[in-house]
């Protein structure tokens, strides 16, 4: 093994001598992420990287599959519901919205994380909140 000099506040990261070193932008289209978000990583020492002799940095390829296979991917789909009445006449209208709305999530696999609703006209300004 190899040792390089080190980016971030972690210790010397060793790399295995046939390892693929990848440049930040591989790294970043690999994990789904962009230059900025790569770079606080590093900062932060959630990812190692390296500085090679010509003073370039790069992210040793079992790195990206460590994040990469540590990151759970979320396949559910979160909702936020809005529901929106002009005169307060229509309150039972707006109730019979939202609860169409959760209905809808609900058949869909939604999960419903907020629901927000408003009683006011698009017009006035100085409407009060509900």
């Amino acid at each position: 093994m190899t040792t390089a000099e080190p980016r971030g506040n972690s210790a010397p990261a060793l790399v295995m001598p046939s390892e693929r070193l990848l440049r930040p932008k591989e790294a970043c289209q690999r994990l789904g992420i962009s230059y900025p978000t790569l770079a606080r990583w590093v900062r932060e020492g959630r990812i190692k990287a390296v500085r090679t002799a010509g003073g370039k940095y790069r992210v040793p390829e079992s790195e990206v599959r460590r994040i990469a296979e540590g990151v759970p991917i979320s396949k559910e789909v979160r909702a936020v519901i809005y529901a929106r009445v002009s005169p307060p006449g229509q309150k039972g209208d707006l109730e019979r919205q939202v609860q169409y709305l959760k209905q809808y999530c609900s058949s869909k696999g939604y999960k419903v994380v907020d629901v927000l609703s408003d009683i006011a006209s698009g017009l006035r300004a100085d409407r009060k909140a509900c």
